[in-house]
């Protein structure tokens, strides 16, 4: 075997492994969230520190997520919907001060989804099912659960104003 059939032998090996070893690495480096990106879950809020010298907060897509500035630099990240959307915090100069993507995910609860043709419910089984709405179920679906809950948070803040009305006679 000459040299050059050597040195083209080192080199495939060489490939063969840096390969094998990209390949294994791959997940992880896939994984890895960029330091700019903030992940959130659906219906979920998470705080994120800010320079102390944020004055305005733009967001992108407000129907993906919102974010709402608290003081010393505070901001509440809250996932609306699915997808990426980004926010850009200025002080009062105008001056840019941090430009981050926001990815918002699926919730972290056990779901089961239910088809009913095309019609979809989601249901939150931790540990008895209840309902639960997701973005993407059924407009019947969606809009009885949204009302019912709606009317539940009614009755308890009436509930709640009666009982404080109760307690200063």
């Amino acid at each position: 075997m000459s040299f050059e059939d050597q040195r083209i032998r080192a080199r495939a090996r060489f490939g063969l492994r840096s390969l094998a070893i990209g390949l294994l690495l791959w997940p992880a480096v896939s994984l890895a969230a960029p330091a700019d990106r903030i992940a959130v879950n659906v219906d979920q809020a998470k705080l994120v520190k800010l320079p102390p010298k944020v004055a305005t907060i733009i967001v992108g897509n407000p129907l993906i997520a919102d974010v709402t500035l608290q003081g010393g630099g505070v901001v509440v990240v809250t996932g609306k919907g699915y997808g990426a959307t980004n926010f850009i915090a200025m002080d009062r100069a105008g001056d840019i001060l941090v430009d981050r993507l926001i990815q918002v995910e699926g919730p972290s609860d056990q779901i089961v989804t239910v088809y009913k043709g095309v019609d979809r419910e989601s249901y939150s089984c931790m540990p008895i099912c209840q309902r639960r709405v997701t973005l993407g179920d059924a407009d019947k679906y969606f809009s009885l659960t949204i009302n019912q809950a709606g009317s539940l948070s009614n009755q308890a803040a009436g509930s709640a104003a009666s009982a404080a009305l109760g307690a200063k006679n």
